[in-house]
């Protein structure tokens, strides 16, 4: 009778694990977890890996880009004030809160 009892606790545990890894995924999927979505004025354009420990990335802040090295002893700018695409700022201007 023992055995039935911690079976059925056992199952119950992975069942109740299960439901919540489910509604996590759910919620990352469906875009409803834990972004926000007004007043964005920094971000990553892109990032490309440039060896094992280091990589370049393309820093947005409002429609200004920056090139960015990271790696593990430090990051270097490498170029900065690059304007963002014309594609870019219109999708800003549509995003950005009316008064």
């Amino acid at each position: 009778m023992d055995f039935d009892l911690y079976f059925r606790f056992a199952l119950a545990l992975v069942l109740v694990l299960g439901l919540i890894a489910l509604l996590a995924w759910m919620l990352r999927r469906f875009g409803m977890g834990m972004k926000m979505t007004k007043g964005r004025r920094l971000g990553v354009s892109e990032v490309q890996m440039l060896g094992p420990r280091h990589k370049m990335m393309l820093i947005r802040r409002d429609d200004i880009e920056h090139l960015v090295i990271v790696g593990p002893t430090g990051e270097t700018v490498v170029e900065t004030g690059i304007k963002a695409p014309a594609s870019f700022a219109n999708t800003l201007a549509k995003e950005a809160p009316k008064p």
